[in-house]
């Protein structure tokens, strides 16, 4: 009677099938967790917008009888702390500037006691955009976040 043995052991096909296998994992995790990051950082970007909006849309209702209309950054005035609207224009300047980088635009409409305030900045590294010093449209990688709001009663309304 001639018995045969079973094999005993993993073959080294089989090992290197399973390092594949586990490697190809690894990548997904990475790839998952460097999505993860792209993602929380744009969200803080967008919440710190949304604070930097807030503030101004405060510092207007406080002085809701100033011209608080901002072009661009470029327009804002230099701080005047005995001036301010000077100096909140200035801050809501300072502030945007940090945000967004050179490719920050922002600006503050009054419309018959609505404001709009409007904030962009680049967001090129969440959304892949290949040249991120060079971001010029949405598409590109700008974001933007908009605020209206009333500051005031009309004086004829009652």
């Amino acid at each position: 009677m001639s018995m045969r043995r079973g094999q005993t052991g993993v073959s080294l096909i089989e090992v290197l099938v399973s390092l594949l296998i586990m490697g190809i994992g690894l990548l997904g995790a990475a790839a998952l967790q460097l999505n993860a990051l792209k993602f929380t950082d744009s969200s803080a970007l967008t919440s710190q917008a949304s604070f930097i909006a807030y503030d101004m849309m405060d510092r207007i209702r406080a002085n809701p009888d100033a011209n608080y209309v901002l072009a661009n950054l470029d327009a804002a005035p230099a701080g005047n702390a005995s001036d301010v609207r000077a100096q909140d224009l200035a801050d809501f300047a300072a502030n945007a500037k940090a945000i967004g980088g050179v490719s920050a635009g922002s600006s503050i409409a009054v419309n018959n006691r609505v404001v709009t305030i409007t904030l962009q900045w680049s967001d090129a590294r969440a959304t892949n955009a290949a040249n991120v010093s060079n971001v010029q449209s949405v598409g590109d990688g700008l974001q933007s976040f908009t605020l209206t709001s009333r500051v005031a009663i009309d004086k004829g309304i009652k």
